[in-house]
């Protein structure tokens, strides 16, 4: 959806059950003045039903829409998605109010991939950027996510996409001559919200998570090393060490969320996938657009707070939606994960204590591999993984209610 005037124009997007999903490609225009939606019928061809697409407006006044993505079904339980790169534009015909017109575009220079699940903001000059996003190979029983970072800029003036390339940081001496010059107080806000200028090298630290169930995941942080107190900075030409010092730039990543403040786009969190687990992100970034020179890292992402989330919404509404219609089975499982935490209970002293006045909401997240561990135990190693976390969230709550 995007701001058009004193209108809001929304478009496409999806909606999906448990047994079906269907894709839009219809456009309403809700009035800030009447309050009141109404539907547009656009002439010509516009894009093909999808959701997640890119929706902008260029400085002309028409809407552009890139991207996006659909899937439909193959064959019964098969899908297959489709990442869309076509781009059209949306025009409000000139003397006819309320008639707008599709038309396809084919814009010139270096295009981004096919992906989906990118995130865009508008930059400095009205132009649109594009950030990161994925591509996914999917097999009958298979989905891969290959993963970016990239950065990407469309001009709608020219008609022209532009690849986001970094200059490079400056070097020490050089910003060093430039802060003299600006005085103490001189720091321009783009570099204070940014972290300022002369921080030092980062240090790029690897660290392994490992998940109860073997899958080892590793991800790379760029962490900030503070200078020695009291100890002089060298007033020489770059070392070899400054050099080659690692770059910082947000991992790759889909679904991010961006932001434009004088000219400095800031990226937060996203998520991606490793193997068949989604991680989370929490970092911060920020990439001053005029000077195109460092992405800066305001909060790094601390490996040891990730959650691991084995459910979903959307996999719980599946589960009643199956228990509805498998009937007896899933009481008779749900009898069998009672009867599997009662017989894993027993006396207090054998499991992580309660602490005065904790919640269960705190309980169980600092306590759970205890009673996944038992769980397990319990219900057999045949078992699958989502029973397996039901049974060790009952055997917590019943001890946690015990102990209360």
């Amino acid at each position: 959806m995007v701001a058009w005037k004193r209108q809001l124009l929304l478009f496409g997007g999806f909606h999906e059950s448990t047994r079906d999903y269907v894709y839009y490609n219809d456009v309403y225009a809700f009035d800030l003045d009447t309050f009141t939606w109404s539907k547009l019928c656009p002439s010509g061809t516009g894009p093909s039903p999808r959701s997640g697409c890119q929706m902008s407006v260029t400085p002309q006044g028409s809407v552009v829409i890139y991207g996006g993505y659909s899937k439909q079904r193959i064959k019964k339980d098969v899908d297959r998605g489709t990442p869309h790169c076509d781009m059209f534009l949306l025009k409000s015909e000139e003397g006819r109010e309320g008639s707008w017109a599709w038309s396809r575009i084919n814009p010139s220079g270096v295009k981004p991939s096919p992906r989906s699940g990118f995130s865009v903001a508008v930059a400095p000059n009205h132009q649109t950027l594009l950030f990161g996003g994925v591509c996914d190979e999917e097999e009958e029983e298979r989905l891969e996510g290959d993963f970016f970072n990239d950065l990407y800029f469309f001009d709608a003036t020219r008609s022209r996409w532009f690849a986001g390339q970094l200059k490079g940081p400056k070097t020490e001496k050089r910003r060093r001559r430039r802060g003299r010059r600006a005085g103490p107080d001189g720091a321009g806000e783009q570099e204070q919200a940014c972290g300022g200028a002369g921080a030092p090298a980062p240090l790029e630290v690897v660290t392994e998570v490992a998940a109860e169930d073997g899958t080892v995941v590793t991800i790379k942080q760029m962490l900030r090393v503070p200078h020695a107190a009291g100890q002089p900075q060298p007033e020489d030409e770059d070392s070899p060490e400054e050099a080659s010092s690692p770059v910082v730039e947000p991992s790759p990543r889909s679904n991010a969320m961006l932001a434009v403040k004088h000219g400095v786009l800031y990226v937060y969190g996203g998520m991606f996938e490793a193997g068949d687990r989604q991680v989370t992100l929490s970092d911060l970034y920020c990439l001053d657009l005029h000077k195109m020179e460092e992405w800066k890292a305001l909060v790094e992402m601390d490996p040891e707070t990730q959650e691991w989330l084995e459910e979903t919404e959307s996999d719980e509404d599946s589960d009643q939606a199956e228990g509805a219609e498998g009937g007896e089975e899933e009481e008779e499982e749900e009898e069998e994960e009672e009867e599997s935490a009662e017989d894993g209970s027993s006396e207090d002293g054998e499991h992580p204590a309660v602490v005065p006045g904790e919640r269960f909401a705190d309980y169980l997240p600092r306590t759970e591999p205890h009673w996944v561990k038992l769980a397990r135990d319990n219900t057999g190693p045949d078992a699958k993984e989502k029973k397996v976390l039901r049974v060790a969230q009952a055997m917590a709550k019943t001890f946690f209610d015990g102990a209360v």
